[in-house]
């Protein structure tokens, strides 16, 4: 086992140089793959959901898009606490019992997927825990933050943020190989409709092992878990984890925040969903439900006695720091729009463009007729978000030499534009025979915006590093990236409505419109002249 260290400054060069370095590269790259599969644990729904619904589960579109929904808003509750994590429990604690709990959704996921009978609640529940894995990335990337010089945040950030995030691709495209065959045992399921692979369609009447979607990251957990426990380190320096107790009081503590995000992520979605789906039927917006989960989290936390509520309540001095919300509503923007996408991509690819729109006599359109020449949603729908990871620590490492307030305007204004040309592409489509006819442009758009997701991605760790102190650096990220996370929630949820409704386009005009916000906001705080922190 690695051991704590009790004095570290990599702002000291000969402590950098000596030994310091490799130390710090070592806990980044035990981090990335343990972040790697919370992405990919966390986010596996969006493809899950795709082959239930090729394979005939008897739920309906809606139901299929809550699953993502639920997961996305119980893995952005749980940031909040895990944000906190690492000056409480210390990196290596809070890395393995983090990673260690992402076994629970995988296992679950591989033996409920065996059952078309398997009842809708059950999903839900596996869903919510599936949120284990989104809220790993704040106490990864506030870990992280602690190792690097400030002349290394962004690259350091961004290779942990951009490959943790590779997550995402790697589950889309490791879940539709893996449900070809019998890697793990179990009998298969026959496909009603259409699948498909990263190397072509599945014809419908051919067996898959959709179980498999779940097992297959058990297999990789394990290794990680050792990983981390025997190779990553506690810094105990006063600006890190002073205060640390034994693994067994960290590991408590941890658990205790982590119950209290998963009672108030269950009290919002109870509000929201309708009876039919477990809920209350109450119908509550989103829009007023989020506000109140955040708000309750972060009051419930702070009500945690002893030397927990201490350490907390001096973490809670971001919140009086006004760049703090500045830098979450931009992050929202970048981070949010690409987790939520990523999430959402492949089943909006099988609905929009898998399905015939048809005018019937009555003058009624349906919405329900296979398309035979739709694009495989499994085929396509990992490019956006491989090229958004691959592309983050780019955005980080372009933002450490021209300003990352500076790139974030560019992919500000390229994110407004794409998201007006997905709308056009989206309405079209969705109001045509042949659908497929406009799945190019539709896709291409999709591909810049991930880019520009990425990149920006990366710019706002680089202004976050430059504006906030190291004490607060840590604790701002993880707070960021929690709120940002709701993207998850949010993303599907509304253009599940709209496409419902049989309007899609709307959710990507309301983007839209947000994304504009942003570029005002980002230039009004750190590009115009005078500006307090000029283009950070």
């Amino acid at each position: 086992m690695a051991k704590d260290i009790q004095q570290w400054d990599p702002e000291d060069e000969e402590q950098w140089k000596n030994g310091g370095s490799a130390v710090a590269w070592r806990n980044l790259w035990i981090s990335i793959p343990c972040l790697l599969t919370g992405f990919a644990v966390w986010l596996y729904w969006g493809i899950i959901t795709v082959q239930m619904l090729n394979l005939g589960f008897p739920f309906e579109k809606g139901d299929l898009f809550s699953l993502m929904a639920i997961a996305g808003l119980t893995g952005a509750t749980l940031r909040i606490p895990s944000t906190f994590f690492i000056r409480l429990a210390g990196g290596r604690n809070t890395i393995f019992f983090t990673t260690l709990l992402l076994i629970l959704p995988a296992i679950g996921a591989g033996i409920a997927l065996q059952d078309k009978d398997t009842p809708l609640w059950v999903f839900q529940v596996l869903a919510l825990l599936s949120g284990f894995g989104g809220g790993n990335f704040a106490s990864s990337m506030s870990n992280i933050s602690f190792f690097f010089p400030k002349k290394m945040q962004g690259l350091s950030l961004g290779l942990n943020a951009g490959l943790g995030n590779f997550g995402v691709t790697t589950m889309q495209i490791t879940i539709p190989l893996f449900m070809t065959f019998a890697a793990f045992g179990g009998a298969p399921m026959i496909l009603e409709n259409t699948s498909g692979t990263l190397i072509g369609k599945i014809p419908a009447g051919s067996e898959t092992w959709i179980h498999n979607a779940g097992f297959v990251w058990v297999a990789v957990l394990v290794p990680l878990v050792i990983a981390a426990w025997f190779g990553m380190n506690n810094l105990r320096a006063e600006h890190v984890s002073p205060k640390i107790g034994s693994p067994l009081v960290a590991f408590s503590q941890m658990s205790i925040m982590l119950a209290i995000g998963f009672v108030t992520a269950v009290f919002g979605l109870w509000l929201m969903l309708p009876e039919a789906a477990n809920g209350s039927g109450f119908g509550i917006s989103k829009w007023i439900v989020l506000p109140i989960v955040i708000a309750l989290t972060v009051f419930l936390l702070k009500l945690i006695p002893g030397q927990t509520g201490k350490t907390l309540k001096r973490q809670y001095e971001i919140f009086k720091h006004p760049h703090t919300w500045v830098m979450t509503v931009i992050y929202i923007m970048t981070f949010g729009s690409f987790i939520g996408f990523a999430a959402s991509f492949p089943l909006a690819i099988k609905v929009i463009f898998g399905f015939q729109h048809i005018v019937g006599a009555d003058g009624v359109m349906t919405h329900s007729t296979p398309n035979p020449n739709g694009p495989s949603a499994l085929m396509y729908a990992w490019m956006g978000p491989f090229i958004g990871a691959l592309i983050r620590p780019i955005g980080g490492w372009i933002s450490d030499k021209v300003g990352g307030a500076f790139v974030t305007q560019i992919c500000g204004v390229t994110m407004v534009l794409c998201a007006l040309g997905a709308a056009y592409y989206m309405k079209a489509a969705y109001a045509s025979p042949t659908p497929e006819e406009f799945f190019v442009p539709f896709f291409v758009i999709f591909l810049i915006l991930f880019t520009a997701t990425g990149i920006g991605n990366g710019s706002t760790f680089r202004t976050i590093a430059m504006v906030f102190n190291k004490e607060q650096a840590g604790p701002v990220l993880g707070w960021t990236s929690a709120v940002a996370a709701y993207g998850a929630f949010i993303i599907p949820k509304v253009l599940g409505e709209q496409i419902k409704l049989t309007t899609p386009e709307v959710a990507l005009y309301g983007f839209a419109i947000f994304y504009a916000v942003c570029v005002i906001l980002n230039w009004i705080v750190y590009l115009r002249p005078n500006a307090k922190y000029k283009n950070p």
